[in-house]
């Protein structure tokens, strides 16, 4: 059967015999298959060397693109983990993504890692990269998955693979001994990671809740060339010259206090002078538009969360005063003013004449950030922002969305972080009764 690809630029080629998109890529230009490092068949990640059959759209993968950059550092994270499991015998595995710019991967090891420790794990990591270790696949099923991370002790991975739907497909890659559990997909080899650096630790509870143990958790990242790495750590120095939160406390402009509590920022007064002329100019701006400023309170009770939706699905993120699972009246600090703003327009009878109705508030909001997501004046669990909710009609509806995003956008060049923006419209979930 031909194969018939059609690639990203809408260009098809035909081709009589089965291929892999390597091979497709080996095809297509010379330089294309060594930069390749995976690829995206009919819109999913797939790895270079799957099966291409019948009609296909075909992307070829390289590190210039964010999905291809996702797919290397992720198989740069087993990289890590195969080098510290082979330091440091017994050490469990939790997980290990891409994030943005590096990879991370979680450990419940006996051996309490320090920065000390980089260099031979980094050192361990070149072996394994030299060793040119071809990632492999394997699908396994469900019993037989869990008999093997069980024999392991890989409780971790086991919990992962029990909160799986039943039908799902539980793969795992090897790298000589080492095998993790894994969706993938992965570069070809260990051999195209040839550039890696450490940078630093971090506690994280497993899941993400502080009702479970606290992992190791090792940052890095990784590059196909040394000196791609080497100009990203130049500039990673160069923004720590330029980290808010080291400016901010030479400036004075805010502290914080241990026993005060993380998250919980104390505005000294060159940064209580900044914040008030920047909330007087955007109150001013907004009321220049035609919204109408609005003080709510910094709490509420539970009955206000339930019909807003908030208790049921934003609870966690909620500080609540009291036995959130006791009867009678239990407060919460607002996490947003959304439930409170709504309630001027409900006050009384509203006709369609009195739209639409915009309201502001710069809102002092608390939300329970994790420890480990907290920076400086980054995620903070109390922090002050403007908040916007607008009534309208719906023939008024695209006039009055094009107007917020005038104003977004006004504001972001006023403070000059109006470049390299990306945007996020959500919107209402039809099948949620409960909201």
């Amino acid at each position: 059967m031909a194969l018939k690809i059609t690639l990203p630029d809408g260009s098809q080629k035909t081709y009589e015999e089965a291929l892999s998109p390597a091979q497709v890529a080996g095809r297509l230009s010379n330089s294309l298959v060594k930069a390749a490092l995976a690829a995206k068949v009919n819109g999913r990640l797939a790895e270079l060397s799957a099966p291409l059959s019948g009609e296909v759209e075909l992307a070829i993968l390289t590190f210039d693109d964010e999905e291809g950059q996702a797919v290397f550092r992720h198989s740069s994270s087993h990289i890590l983990a195969a080098a510290v499991q082979r330091l440091f015998p017994g050490t469990k595995l939790g997980i290990g993504p891409a994030i943005k710019n590096g990879f991370y991967y979680d450990f419940d090891s006996e051996h309490i890692f320090s920065g000390e420790d980089f260099a031979a794990i980094e050192a361990e990591m070149t072996k394994i990269v030299k060793e040119d270790l071809p990632y492999l696949r394997e699908e396994l099923p469900r019993e037989q998955a869990l008999a093997f991370f069980c024999a392991r002790g890989e409780n971790y991975k086991v919990e992962l693979i029990n909160d799986l739907p039943e039908d799902a497909v539980i793969s795992v890659y090897r790298n000589g001994d080492f095998v993790d559990l894994c969706a993938g997909p992965h570069l070809p080899s260990t051999g195209y990671a040839k550039a890696f650096k450490l940078l630093n630790l971090a506690g994280a509870y497993w899941r993400g809740s502080e009702k479970n143990k606290m992992l190791q958790r090792i940052y890095a990242t990784s590059f196909p060339k040394q000196a791609a790495l080497d100009e990203y750590l130049r500039q990673v120095e160069e923004a720590k010259k330029r980290d808010h939160n080291k400016l901010g406390r030479e400036l004075e402009y805010f502290t914080t206090v241990d026993y005060i509590g993380q998250g919980l920022p104390i505005l000294m007064p060159n940064g209580a002078k900044a914040l008030q002329i920047l909330q007087r100019f955007v109150e001013d701006e907004e009321e220049r538009r035609g919204y109408m400023l609005t003080k709510t309170p910094f709490m509420a009770k539970r009955d206000l969360y339930q019909i807003s939706g908030h208790w049921d699905h934003y609870r966690d993120g909620m500080f609540i005063l009291g036995d959130p699972e006791a009867e009678g009246e239990v407060l919460a600090l607002r996490p947003m003013t959304c439930p409170f703003q709504f309630q001027v327009y409900l006050a009384r009878p509203r006709s369609y004449r009195d739209l639409p109705m915009r309201f502001n508030e710069t809102a002092t909001l608390f939300r329970n950030e994790s420890s480990g997501e907290m920076h400086g004046l980054i995620r903070v669990r109390q922090f002050t922002l403007s908040e916007g909710h607008i009534v309208c009609r719906p023939d008024q509806l695209e006039a009055e969305f094009a107007g917020c995003v005038d104003l977004a956008l006004f504001m972001l060049r006023a403070v000059g972080l109006d470049e390299d923006v990306s945007y996020r419209f959500s919107k209402w979930d039809e099948n949620n009764k409960e909201k």
